[in-house]
């Protein structure tokens, strides 16, 4: 049976009751809800195809732990909010999180790998072989990056979407201690990485890559998006691809790429005095109606652009001339587009289609914030690229919980950290016999409806018809 402290604690009376506690509940646990996700986990068969992009030199007569139980472990426990690798030393002894990663216990005791195990997943060299001693396993990075694209096709069920936005944009990573590639970054005043994400425009992560905040704003950037395209374009040759990024994207050779290879483009512009110049009017105008007003007023124009020198042609710039209550009311903003005038004016382009692209701001702080891309924290910039990878695969997961299961729920839309509160934080206690693992679940459940809607969904979905 499962170990427990059985040191009494002792609270405040209720009345004149005492209230009294021990951890000697045995085979307890507090993410039964979690089994939901496991739907997700072996419907999908994600983690399945994320461990075939691994090379495992060990000796298979040798170990306890396959590939794919490691990753089983490591993305499940970031699922239900555990970051941190001594989190698992504990967990490892949960019955119904080994029963998640399709281990089953053993003498009435489950054991899943420890923080050690773990680690050395992660601290795995690219060089590595039979001859090293204890780092074996050898991620394939390549594979790796094409995994979620495939799996966003395959979500698409044969459907060839009329069009696809891809959402760029990077974000900063504190760096705390002596990592590899750690630099000072001037403008968010830290030291940090800086991680490239690609999203498409319905949420789904398409790419997530560890850069140094040293680099240019565009590495990497003709490497994902060129790989991306190929993907979707292999499997729909006349899909419609859209590029959306702010002011860092915008550059000469990403617009070019995208114009020779049939692919628009919706991308910030940063301001300068020319182009504050060809909207002295409007902005005149939006001025005159703010301080009648006491609003805000703004105007939207088209401007044909090109710059002094780094651009190679003239392109359709979207200007808004805005003008704000306040001391510093001044507020233009630019957009630079390939999408013409015919078919989205200026402030159709600006607002509906250019502001959008904040949605995919709250997927990476679901995914930074929720789901612990940020956990950085070793030492060689290839082993936290492997954990950003990781927070990338949960990030899946519970997407596809959300986008299959929570359809037409409540919680359709909940970020990350609403499910896993709501979903997944249930307690039971666990009974295992040899033809069952049964989970009594609190009777005091208050999301019980939605939980059995979400079930059914993921098994209609998946043809998982229970045994």
């Amino acid at each position: 049976m499962t170990e427990c402290n059985g040191e009494q604690l002792e609270f405040q009376r209720v009345k004149h009751r005492k209230v009294v506690g021990a951890f000697d509940g045995g085979n307890v646990t507090s993410d039964a809800g979690a089994l939901l996700l496991r739907e997700v986990m072996n419907g999908s068969q994600i983690i399945d195809r994320f461990a075939a992009c691994f090379k495992d030199h060990r000796d298979p007569d040798l170990i306890e732990y396959s590939v794919r139980d490691l990753l089983a472990q490591r993305v499940m426990g970031l699922c239900l909010g555990y970051e941190d690798l001594n989190d698992h030393d504990r967990l490892r002894n949960d019955p119904l999180f080994c029963a998640l990663v399709e281990r089953i216990a053993r003498d009435g005791k489950a054991t899943l790998a420890g923080k050690s195990t773990l680690n050395r997943l992660e601290l795995t060299k690219e060089d590595a072989t039979k001859e090293n001693r204890y780092k074996k396993i050898v991620y394939a990075g390549e594979e790796i990056e094409r995994l979620p694209v495939d799996f966003f096709i395959e979500s698409q069920e044969d459907k060839e979407p009329e069009e696809i936005w891809l959402d760029l944009d990077a974000t900063d990573d504190t760096i705390h201690g002596n990592q590899e590639g750690k630099h000072f970054h001037g403008y968010y005043d830290e030291n940090c990485f800086l991680p490239l994400y690609v999203f498409s425009g319905c949420g789904a992560l398409l790419s997530a890559r560890l850069r140094t905040s040293d680099c240019n704003p565009m590495e990497g950037v003709l490497i994902d998006i060129p790989r991306i395209v190929g993907q979707l374009r292999e499997k729909w040759p006349e899909v419609r691809i859209i590029a959306r990024g702010d002011a860092g994207f915008c550059h000469d050779d990403f617009m070019s790429w995208c114009e020779s290879h049939q692919v628009e483009y919706v991308l910030g512009l940063g301001t300068n005095a020319r182009l504050e110049k060809m909207i002295t009017k409007d902005l005149l105008k939006a001025k005159k109606k703010c301080k009648k007003t006491k609003k805000a007023a703004r105007r939207y124009r088209n401007l044909r652009y090109r710059t002094l020198k780094t651009w190679s042609k003239k392109r359709r710039v979207v200007a808004k001339a805005e003008y704000l209550p306040g001391e510093n009311g001044k507020n233009a903003r630019f957009v630079v587009t390939s999408i013409s005038r015919e078919e989205f004016g200026s402030r159709k382009l600006y607002e509906d289609l250019y502001c959008a692209r904040g949605n995919m701001e709250n997927r990476i702080k679901e995914q930074q914030m929720g789901l612990f891309s940020d956990r950085t924290s070793a030492h060689p910039l290839r082993a936290n690229q492997l954990r950003l990878w990781f927070s990338s695969i949960a990030y899946i997961l519970m997407h596809e919980l959300r986008r299959i299961g929570l359809k037409k729920t409540q919680l359709a839309s909940a970020q990350c950290w609403t499910i896993r509160e709501k979903l997944f934080k249930i307690g039971a206690v666990v009974t295992i016999s040899f033809r069952r693992i049964r989970l009594a679940m609190s009777s005091g459940y208050p999301w019980q409806e939605t939980f059995a809607q979400c079930l059914r969904n993921l098994q209609r979905h998946y043809a998982m018809a229970p045994e």
